[in-house]
């Protein structure tokens, strides 16, 4: 396995044009936004435009990479020299290897379909244009985020990515709750920041350089120490980014934000973030086993947590933001197996994109159809009235739950196989993560599309417009034949990836095809199981209030939010309460005190200053006095 940067060679012929795939959003972003009113008429159309000329570069790209030995595919281009200290030395420079352009393809071609989609989704908005520039900006941070040859330049397209979210997920900040919403997902997203901070701060300390190249070759020498030290900043980064426990409670208020960004949040851009850094991370972490561990269990944790969130919600959103908590939970534990899982662990999160997009998408259709009712309690019969979201919205759900040939079967299977190889109870966790999924997304599927309709009397579902449906078309298609298509096509995402993140075989301890048909089984039971408890019963327009403990805490996403404010913010306001009385009473105590101890001395001092003349005569006389009086007491001694 070759080193991320190590042997990359220097970026010429098309590759020396690799800084545009970055360049080109970001300089539409900054044209739409400081266009001004002239900008209305054009900015959506340079909007769209802009990540579909990075995808057309990227693409050129990937099949020149095709035509080069395995070994000889990564190419680096130095941009300029960030920090030319003797002790930290920094080049700001891309690097196209065989997993960035897995997430240029991604962010660039899903992200394309997200913002044609957006042309027809936002265009009765009146700032249309500022939504353009805000989207174009999020892909431009991702790409230099996932381009980046250095860790401290990944970080600034890390926060380039929290600071797009915030304005994206904000957008209609007219609504209290979109407000509320983006400031909650910028602070979290802070509390995950300072992991990846510290880490890079670390790299420099110890090694003096932040580049991938030279903190790889060299962490292994430093020690099981700094390697797990590092693990576990990195860790917490990617937790804060991709939502996964115990910094998940951000993502489920991200649904305030209109749907084409909830898709672009969720299937291509920010929650694969910290995906990608543990997967780029992979020398980092082969090294440190207990951080690796914790990777494991944060994704087993958080992939069952958003499955049990999205059986008990209402909101349709809601229902698709807890499975994607809980499918980056699987890439997570994916990604923290190691070799034998890193590829899984992308190879999940391409498809993942795929579906995700499709369905998020396809809930914004219906939202647009519905008069923005986000209640699935409110809908049901849709199928007959949408016919064309409801067809590709199905092919996104056998994607998920992982029926075979559509591509969650490919991505999902193996990482359920791969988790049985190294540990019984891990693989467990996840086919049972495998058969909640089937149960609340056809629970969605039903609620929404078949059943009875259970309309708002204003209410008039149509299908929505062409310029929405064709995005909703390709997505479906990319869902059937994405997932055989990696699998197979030129060997495999597995030999593609390898030189990167490297390979080892996974070992059951049973037949795979065994393993195989009980993860079916275990789907189709999940499916069973939701048809008995939605679907052969009348579905109340309101939810009933006496339910289940495991319903209530699920409808609170778990007490998230009790546990973030029990454990964080309140002794966070107790902390800050105490420093802001040290600092009142105490520092500017003694300050305060000094300034009133001199101020009285000098007030009394001043008291012998009367400023008359006589008065200053009688003082002199009367020091020239005692001054003769000591002069012959002196002398009569």
């Amino acid at each position: 396995m070759a080193l991320a940067g190590e042997q990359a060679a220097h970026a010429s012929g098309v590759f020396s044009l690799l800084w545009l795939i970055v360049a080109i959003p970001a300089v539409s972003a900054a044209v739409i936004l400081l266009s001004g009113r002239a900008g209305n008429a054009w900015g959506h159309l340079l909007g769209c435009a802009a990540p579909i000329a990075s995808f057309v570069l990227g693409a050129i790209m990937f099949f020149s990479m095709l035509g080069r030995g395995p070994e000889d595919r990564a190419v680096a281009q130095q941009l300029y020299t960030f920090i030319p200290l003797p002790d930290y030395h920094v080049e700001a420079g891309l690097l196209l290897d065989q997993l960035s352009v897995c997430f240029v393809l991604l962010i660039t071609g899903v992200g394309s379909i997200i913002h044609v989609y957006s042309l027809g989704y936002m265009a009765h908005d009146e700032r249309r244009k500022r939504f353009f520039g805000y989207l174009n900006l999020f892909v431009a941070a991702m790409l230099l985020l996932v381009l980046a040859n250095d860790f401290l330049v990944v970080f600034i397209g890390w926060e380039g990515v929290g600071l797009a979210s915030y304005l994206l997920i904000g957008f209609w900040q007219h609504k209290h709750s979109a407000a509320t919403a983006a400031k909650k997902a910028f602070v979290v997203n802070r509390v995950g920041d300072v992991g990846l901070s510290l880490a890079v701060m670390l790299m420099l300390a110890t090694f003096g350089t932040s580049s991938f190249a030279g903190v790889f070759s060299h962490v292994g020498a430093a020690g099981t120490g700094i390697a797990t030290a590092l693990g576990f900043l990195l860790l917490l980064g990617a937790c804060g980014k991709s939502a996964q426990f115990p910094l998940q409670s951000w993502l489920l208020d991200a649904m305030e934000g209109p749907t084409p960004v909830s898709a672009l949040i969720h299937a291509a851009t920010m929650v694969t973030a910290g995906v990608y850094l543990v997967t780029r991370s992979n020398a980092i972490f082969d090294q440190a086993p207990v951080a690796q561990t914790a990777v494991v269990l944060v994704g087993t944790i958080t992939l069952l947590m958003g499955a049990v969130i999205g059986c008990a919600k209402d909101d349709i959103k809601k229902v698709l933001a807890g499975s994607t908590m809980s499918q980056i939970g699987y890439m997570m534990l994916a990604a923290g197996l190691g070799p034998v899982g890193y590829a899984f662990a992308i190879f999940h999160l391409l498809t993942h994109g795929f579906f995700k997009a499709d369905m998020f998408l396809g809930a914004g259709s219906v939202m647009h159809g519905m008069n923005d009712e986000v209640n699935m309690r409110r809908y049901g019969a849709l199928r007959k009235v949408m016919p064309i979201t409801f067809g590709t919205f199905f092919v996104g759900y056998l994607a998920i739950i992982g029926i075979p040939p559509f591509a969650g079967f490919f991505s999902k299977d193996k990482i359920i196989e791969v988790a049985f190889a190294s540990n019984f109870w891990i693989g467990l966790c996840a086919l049972l993560g495998a058969g909640v999924t089937a149960f609340y997304m056809t629970r969605l599927v039903y609620m929404t599309y078949l059943g009875h309709k259970r309309w708002a009397k204003d209410a008039h579902p149509h299908e929505s417009p062409s310029v929405m449906t064709v995005p909703l078309i390709l997505l479906a298609i990319l869902s059937t034949v994405g997932g055989a298509g990696m699998a197979y096509v030129g060997g495999g995402i597995v030999n593609w990836l390898e030189p990167v993140v490297g390979e080892k075989e996974a070992h059951l301890p049973f037949p795979l095809v065994l393993l195989t048909i009980v993860t079916l089984l275990v789907v189709l039971l999940g499916i069973a199981v939701a048809w008995l408890f939605v679907a052969r019963r009348e579905v109340p327009t309101v939810a009933p209030t006496k339910v289940s403990p495991i319903t209530t805490a699920a409808r609170r996403d778990l007490y998230g939010d009790a546990f973030n404010e029990v454990v964080l913010m309140r002794p966070g306001q107790e902390v800050t309460r105490g420093l802001v009385g040290f600092d009142s009473h105490g520092i500017d105590g003694v300050v305060n005190g000094l300034a009133a101890f001199f101020g009285g001395v000098s007030g009394r001092v001043r008291r012998v200053q009367t400023g008359f003349v006589r008065s200053y005569a009688l003082v002199m006389i009367g020091g020239a006095a005692l001054v003769v009086v000591s002069m012959l007491l002196v002398r009569l001694s």
